[in-house]
Parts: C-alpha cells; sequence; structure tokens
C-alpha cells in the first residue's frame, strides 16, 4: 500500500484497546485479530491477541500461537480451494451434477443440484439438520455415508438456483465429493493439496477425532463450549456437532488454525487473486472466478464458497470494497479480504465460551471492521471517503 497516513503501530494500539474493550464488556473470553496492508513485497501485518483462551476449567491466557476453532471459516480455506485443486487435475467440473458426482440414483429437482450450487448455497437443500443426535448411535465406519445418504433424502426448501439459503448441509456433501473424486480422505487432500504448497500445513489443519495431533498439547487449543451432551468443556476437539459425530472433519467445519497463520493464508489468497503469487494446485482464472459475487441467482450475495459484503449492516462494516470476500465461523471467528484496499482483516475469537448463548458477536463484527478501516485510511469517516480511498491504495 502507498501513501499509508497511519503507521501499523498506531493500528495495532488501536486493535489491541477494541479486542480489550470486547474482552470487558463480554463479547468473547478471548480474540486474536490480524492485519495485512498491501500486496506482494509491500505487504505488511499486525498481530494482535489479548485475554483468556479457557475461563473453565482453569483460566489459562491466550497464547499467540494457540489454535482457535475455526467452525465455518472451513468451508472457504478448506474446502473450496480443494475444489479448485480438484478442477485442475481435472477430476471434477463445477457444473457438474449430484447423480454423477455420487454414482446414484438421485430423482426430482436435486438431479439438477451442481457443485456450483453447493458452492453458492442455491442448492435448495436446507440450513441445518441435528443430525448428530442420530449419528451417535451409527457405527463409525457407516457415520459419513449414512449422513450422505439423510442429505440427498432432504426436501429441497426451494428449487436449485432459484435462490440462496446458507446450507451446512451442502457443504458437509461437497466435502463427501472431494473424497470420493480425490480418493483420500478430505483432511489429508486439504493438507497435502491446498496447505502445503503454502507451508500453513502445521499452522491451518484439522483435528480428527481418531487421531488428534498429538504434537499440539491441549493446553494450545482455545477452550470453546462447556458442551450440554458431551458434558465437558471442548478443547481442541471440533465444536460443531454433526462434525464432531463425523470423525472431527467435514466439508462444513473440522479446521483448526492460530492467527499468523490464518492471516498469512489470507494474504497469499489475496496476493493469487492479483497474480503476485502463484499456488502449484490452482488456476488463477479459476480462482478469480470463485472469488466473484455470483449475480444469477436472486438476492444473493454469495461468490463461490466465499461470501461478500451485504448491501446493508453486513458483518464486514460499510466501508469494505464491493469486491471483498470472506466468510464468519459460529465460533466467533471471521476474515476479508479487499483486492482494492489491498487489505485483509482476520478476528478469530472463543465467543461461545463457555455458552453458545452469547452474540454480541454480531454487534462488534462491523464495528470491528469499520474502525481498523478508519484508523488505516484515516479520511475514510470523512464525507471525502471515495477520494481518500482511492488515493490510498496501489
Amino acid at each position: 500500500m502507498k501513501n499509508e497516513k497511519t503507521p501499523l503501530i498506531t493500528v495495532q494500539k488501536c486493535i489491541k484497546k477494541m479486542l480489550e474493550k470486547g474482552i470487558s464488556e463480554g463479547v468473547f473470553p478471548s480474540a486474536a485479530a490480524g492485519i495485512i496492508c498491501g500486496s506482494g513485497n509491500e505487504k505488511k501485518k499486525v498481530i494482535v491477541h489479548c485475554g483468556s483462551a479457557a475461563l473453565y476449567p482453569e483460566k489459562r491466557r491466550l497464547k499467540k500461537n494457540n489454535f482457535f476453532d475455526l467452525a465455518s471459516l472451513t468451508k472457504p480455506l478448506a474446502t473450496t480451494l480443494a475444489i479448485l485443486c480438484l478442477i485442475k487435475e481435472k477430476k471434477i467440473d463445477v457444473d457438474e451434477k449430484l447423480p454423477s458426482l455420487f454414482e446414484k440414483k438421485i430423482t426430482g429437482e436435486k438431479n439438477k443440484i451442481s457443485i456450483r450450487n453447493l458452492l453458492s448455497h442455491s442448492s435448495g437443500l436446507p440450513a441445518h439438520r441435528e443430525y448428530f443426535k442420530i449419528l451417535k448411535e451409527i457405527p463409525v465406519r457407516k457415520k459419513n455415508e449414512f449422513v450422505e445418504n439423510m442429505i440427498l433424502q432432504e426436501p429441497l426448501i426451494h428449487d436449485p438456483g432459484s435462490a440462496s439459503l446458507y446450507s451446512d448441509l451442502g457443504f458437509i456433501l461437497l466435502g463427501r465429493i472431494i473424497e470420493k473424486r480425490a480418493g483420500c480422505t478430505l483432511a489429508s487432500y486439504v493438507a497435502e493439496k491446498v496447505l502445503r504448497p503454502l507451508k500453513l500445513e502445521n499452522k491451518i489443519f484439522y483435528n480428527p477425532l481418531s487421531k488428534k495431533n498429538k504434537s499440539i498439547p491441549q493446553a494450545d487449543f482455545v477452550a470453546t463450549e462447556s458442551c450440554p451432551w458431551r458434558k465437558k468443556t471442548l478443547c481442541g476437539e471440533v465444536h460443531d456437532d454433526n462434525c464432531y459425530t463425523m470423525g472431527g472433519v467435514a466439508g462444513h467445519s473440522g479446521l483448526f488454525g492460530n492467527i499468523n497463520g490464518v492471516t498469512t493464508y489470507a494474504g497469499m489468497i489475496l496476493d493469487i487473486w492479483k497474480g503476485e503469487l502463484k499456488h502449484p494446485n490452482i488456476i488463477h482464472g479459476d480462482l478469480v472466478s470463485f472469488l466473484t459475487r455470483q449475480k444469477n441467482i436472486p438476492g444473493s450475495s454469495w461468490a463461490l464458497g466465499f461470501d461478500t459484503p451485504a448491501g446493508k449492516e453486513s458483518s464486514s462494516g460499510k466501508y469494505l470494497s464491493r469486491k471483498s470476500v470472506g466468510h464468519l465461523g459460529f465460533t466467533g471467528t471471521s476474515f476479508w479480504i479487499d483486492p482494492e484496499k489491498e487489505v485483509v482483516i482476520v478476528l478469530l475469537s472463543n465467543r461461545v465460551h463457555p455458552s453458545r448463548e452469547n452474540t454480541q458477536i454480531k454487534q462488534f463484527r462491523p464495528y470491528f471492521h469499520d474502525r481498523v478501516i478508519e484508523k488505516i485510511f484515516p479520511a475514510t469517516n470523512k464525507n471525502n471517503f471515495f477520494v481518500a480511498e482511492r488515493k490510498n491504495i496501489v
């Protein structure tokens, strides 16, 4: 970024105050934020962390490299990028439909659902189902196929492509599709094809219940909810109930990451987007297409696997450009990437600790994003915002 008016040390202090304010007001017990300004060789990064990684059963201070449950950030950062890798390998096509993908007879409107529909949340599938209540009784080796069949039998809410409804179920199917076409587990494919080329596989990863990463102590994970049915405070074990009963790895949830890893990753996505960096397993044009809002879906803000700022009251705040992409996670995580301002903003928290009933993060997110942009671009909160914006970007 050229003509930067605010030193990043000042931005860092501002972020620290905001996170401390969030902690003192009970938005979350702990939070970590990562900011990147610029791309390529012009890139500058700020990392801030504070608060308590756990309050129960014992209070524990958050450390810079602690791992957060990224929840639905799994959708863009693992599943979507894995689909892009399979496209380059010519093992999949974004407009391929469910019958050939699952090699099953699928009747009715469901046989029109494509990978594009699943990625853009326009498949018509329901948002969520509490499969975990049934899955507890299913043998481990049969759980994933059982969920797959349950989803394929779900009645559609609307016709494919006619509207947008955010759906975990669609991304669970995408996870299954990746495993079928890749010929290996989702966790291993994401690690090998998506993350390892970027040297991020030790900073962002799935943590399967069957073989949890023994090299990482539990104290290096941030606690989430005191789960009423697992009868314990979750830490290093995926929070999402369906993902947990599927073994901790799924297309919609299951990824863990620390603030440096997620911020670096988001910055690399920006670099690949702008042609400053190449990913050996992803075609640049395909990524650009995925990061573009799907205009043919009425009322939708979705690109493919990534969200874009909503017209009003977006969690991204009011200053990010329309071309920005990002995503939210239920545990209190989020990231936004703005290619025009060349800014990345990552916020990781454990707002569900000790209870998911705490929803203050909804008000905190837009406040946080707006203050960050106002601090980096001092003129953005004045009447000459758009002029100031053009002057301050490369």
